[in-house]
């Protein structure tokens, strides 16, 4: 049985401002008009004799995962949520073991969830060569066939050639400076490393009992006590956090003299920065990409994409990144978009919040969305999907006042439960027990008018929640 790992961790740098840490680049319909997990999670379930894939992701993100995998309509092998990040090589030792839960002999097919895969025909014969290779006890990994001295990838050397097809690895290489990688790239026998992965998912435990038994010891003991939550399963915190945060290659693959390489040119991008994405996207006469309503005179290899709240509009310029969203614009040359996550970085260290979440922010009920925020004050657009409800919750430091646009709302106030209209409202006083729900068919929205002396979102105490929010 061939079974896909997801790989959806991420923090969300690389791309700001489009993605943010509540919803990475992953999550986002970058290339065409699906995000790129759910391109991922439909170009595997296609390949012969795939089953269900397995996502391992970040509890943060497990409802964006449901309703992609809802979104695709393709079989799910199991959510398995990553209590902390620890890397490459637990998250795939714990899918490993879920794997094995349900098929003694499963092969896994390990790939992360932001990647892009142009040629897939080319990328599933790579498969049907690893495949064989893995039969045969090999860990493999497909080695990207460079098309430029590319500094921002680590790159692996092909050793001698291998019966089945592929190469053993000869060594793995950090990432390399310009004149390195014209080398590599000059002598034909490096490949990029892709960070995707197949092998016996019984063969990278037992690799992992060799090389990293610490890690083997944690990861087995969090999943020996993980639960079932919905369509979620949860592992041990504490068993999971005390693994070593290591990366597959650092942990198995640079180390086992069983690595094997399958080289394979098949349209492959990491989406590593806004420069990548501008290189995979259609181009217009001009060498530009242009996203949302842009008008630009004499501007030549740019990538512009504006929000759908306003026009951008460029004269007299070349090669820059242009990317607006409703709470933040980035401005950047392309040569120097590598860079963004110093900005990231600056914005942590004021203290600020456009780098974890959006203005508009979904939750498992529906969206809200921050219209306008001052001094005591904040209003809101909430849309609750039909339903759907949000936790039966209070405020410690603000009240609330709701005004239903469309739809109908069953509203808990303490000991009342009564129903809004369009065009009606209510008072939600500082303290009171409340919850909004939507029983009907269509979309209850409304505005919301938060005040007080503390607006936070971590101001909530949940008392019942439906979606096991604590």
């Amino acid at each position: 049985m061939l079974v896909p790992v997801i790989l959806s961790g991420g923090s969300g740098t690389r791309l700001w401002p489009l993605s943010r840490k509540n919803q990475p680049k992953q999550f986002l319909p970058l290339v065409g008009e699906r995000s790129l997990y759910e391109e991922t999670l439909r170009r595997v379930s296609s390949l012969p004799g795939a089953d269900g894939s397995i996502t391992v992701c970040s509890e943060d993100h497990r409802f964006t995962v449901g309703e992609q995998l809802q979104a695709i309509g393709v079989k799910s092998g199991g959510i398995v949520l990553e209590p902390v990040a620890r890397n490459t090589a637990p998250a795939i030792a714990l899918a490993a073991m879920h794997a094995l839960a349900r098929d003694s002999e499963a092969t896994l097919l390990v790939l992360p969830a932001d990647h892009l895969i142009e040629d897939e025909a080319a990328f599933r014969t790579a498969i049907d060569t690893a495949r064989t290779l893995a039969d045969d006890g090999w860990l493999v990994t497909f080695g990207i066939r460079p098309d430029y001295p590319e500094t921002g990838y680590g790159y692996i050397l092909s050793g001698d050639a291998l019966v089945d097809g592929g190469h053993r690895v000869a060594r793995f290489v950090e990432k390399p400076d310009l004149a390195t990688a014209e080398r590599y790239v000059a002598e034909g026998s490096y490949a990029w490393n892709s960070g995707m992965f197949l092998f016996k998912a019984q063969r990278y435990l037992d690799e992992l009992a060799r090389f990293a038994p610490a890690m083997l010891d944690a990861v087995r003991a969090a999943y020996s006590s993980a639960s079932k939550d919905l369509d979620f399963i949860r592992i041990d915190r504490d068993a999971f956090a005390a693994s070593p945060n290591d990366s597959i290659d650092y942990a198995v693959m640079e180390k086992t003299d069983r690595a094997a390489v399958v080289p394979v040119s098949c349209g492959w991008s990491d989406i590593g920065s806004w420069s990548a994405l501008w290189s995979v996207a259609q181009r217009d006469s001009d060498g530009n990409r242009h996203e949302g309503d842009v008008i630009s005179v004499d501007t030549r290899g740019s990538l512009v994409r504006a929000s759908d709240r306003r026009m951008i509009a460029t004269l007299g310029v070349e090669d820059l990144v242009i990317i607006d969203t409703p709470d933040a614009t980035l401005v950047a040359r392309k040569d120097r978009v590598q860079d963004v996550k110093t900005l990231v970085d600056r914005l942590a260290a004021d203290g600020r919040t456009e780098h974890l979440l959006h203005r508009k922010v979904y939750r498992p009920w529906g969206s809200y969305d921050s219209i306008a925020v001052g001094p005591r004050f904040q209003v809101k657009r909430i849309v609750v999907k039909p339903g759907a409800a949000l936790s039966l919750q209070k405020h410690a430091q603000r009240a609330e006042h709701w005004i239903v646009v469309s739809g109908t709302a069953e509203v808990t106030c303490d000991e009342r439960v009564f129903e809004l209209h369009e065009n009606e409202s209510t008072f939600i006083p500082l303290g009171s027990v409340h919850r909004l729900r939507n029983r009907g068919s269509e979309p209850v929205e409304l505005i919301e008018v938060q005040s007080g002396g503390y607006l936070g979102e971590d101001d909530i105490v949940r008392l019942e929640d439906v979606y096991g929010r604590s």
